[in-house]
């Protein structure tokens, strides 16, 4: 992978400003994300931030032009990830951190979690959850080019409900924490749900994160207990929709995930102990899954040599086989797949790892390609900005030494990365 000449990347950024002249991506191989197999010799051609055109073969550049070599590569939509939490990552320390880091503390570590992920080919991720609503903040400065980063999709702060799995105080003492209520993270009762998605709208968020069923790394002992009831969950979803909001719901549980599905929520994240009444309804209903695989068998390797409790780790221990069963079940039964690590519990940047875990467990290699680029922006309603290599999207351009149609694996190394037409990395 090489520019064509030596000051090539001062170029395409001088080319980018310029309406005549444009980028050529040579690429020896192309998925586009639509088409079920690679194209070869194919031309994409950047101009500013936006894909011009994609042509056949290599096509000569006019004068002023720029061109960029990937003849021996294979080049593909920027990758999208459809669940991290860029303002945390779990480490030794993460639970005296909960306590002592404030909004400034994750501010700054959210600058280099989203640089490391932008750097591992994601362009695009919609963050569900956060501290203090630093991702929206973030999507901004990253928006103005103040800090480098994905493109983010953000819920801000999740909402949940009282002791439930984004309550803050779940099983720790209050005494420890502000329980603002202007930040409304957590509500009961129909009225005080809706209020809660008004204020993630005044906030800026793009999309709400509820936590349907208990949690995996909370402290409380259940992780499937269902924690919204059916007419508290039609408040959020009737209400995010009234401001054009599409809504994600955390569930392990069996019934919470099916009173989530039933009451139209967009997606269900991690889908762990679903049954197959729960596949027939998001088949049904067209919910999407996105399951995060990877980070289970991270959790058993790592987990107690990062001081998770027995009830964490226990509760892993039944989550993790169960949510691959039902993975294999959902693509069976034509569900919708979205890709999604939860990334910030295994660190940010090594979200391709997943992919196996995708073929391993159902999907051709293209497809799960396809759910971390085409699905994930048709399930954010995105098709016409990002997913695909296309006139007029996003200029999001990745390319890997190889053909990852082969070895998805190959994924986890992605040495180019091109972001709204600027080269971002060139590691060749």
């Amino acid at each position: 992978m090489r520019m064509a000449n030596a000051s090539a990347a001062l170029a395409a950024l001088v080319c980018a400003g310029s309406a005549s002249a444009a980028t050529l991506i040579h690429a020896g191989r192309l998925i586009d994300g639509v088409a079920d197999a690679p194209r070869e010799r194919v031309t994409v051609v950047v101009e500013g931030d936006r894909i011009r055109s994609v042509e056949t073969g290599f096509v000569a550049p006019a004068e002023g032009d720029v061109v960029i070599d990937l003849s021996d590569s294979t080049a593909m939509p920027g990758l999208m990830d459809m669940h991290v939490h860029l303002t945390s990552e779990h480490t030794r320390r993460s639970e005296i951190d909960s306590i002592k880091k404030g909004e400034a503390d994750r501010a700054y570590d959210s600058v280099r979690f989203a640089e490391r992920t932008l750097l591992a080919g994601f362009t695009t991720v919609r963050n569900l959850g956060d501290q203090f609503n630093v991702s929206i903040a973030l999507r901004r400065a990253i928006a103005e080019g103040n800090v480098k980063g994905p493109r983010i999709f953000t819920s801000g702060r999740s909402i949940g409900t009282r002791g439930g799995h984004a309550d803050s105080t779940n099983s720790w003492g209050p005494f420890l924490y502000s329980d603002d209520s202007r930040l409304n993270t957590v509500c009961n009762g129909a009225d005080s749900c809706r209020e809660a998605v008004r204020k993630r709208y005044q906030d800026g968020a793009d999309s709400i994160k509820i936590t349907a069923t208990g949690g995996v790394m909370s402290i409380a002992k259940s992780g499937t207990a269902p924690q919204f009831t059916a007419e508290e969950l039609e408040a959020v979803i009737s209400t995010a929709h009234d401001y054009g909001m599409k809504v994600a719901a955390h569930a392990h549980g069996t019934e919470g995930m099916k009173r989530a599905v039933r009451a139209g929520v967009r997606s269900v994240e991690h889908g762990s102990l679903m049954d197959d009444e729960a596949i027939e309804l998001m088949a049904e209903h067209g919910t999407y899954l996105v399951a995060d695989m990877y980070d289970g068998d991270y959790m058993l390797e790592i987990g107690p040599s990062l001081g998770y409790t027995d009830e964490v780790i226990e509760k892993v221990h039944l989550t993790n086989d169960a949510q691959r069963e039902g993975f294999t079940k959902c693509v069976k039964a034509g569900v919708r797949i979205a890709f999604g690590t939860d990334s910030g519990i295994a660190p940010h940047g090594v979200n391709a790892r997943q992919f196996p875990y995708y073929v391993r467990y159902g999907l051709t290699p293209m497809q799960a390609i396809q759910s971390a680029t085409r699905w994930s922006a048709e399930l954010m309603g995105w098709e016409d900005r990002a997913g695909t290599i296309a006139p007029g999207l996003f200029a999001d351009v990745i390319a890997v030494e190889g053909d990852p149609t082969d070895d998805v694996s190959i994924l986890e190394q992605v040495p180019f990365v091109m972001k709204d037409g600027e080269v971002v990395k060139d590691a060749s």
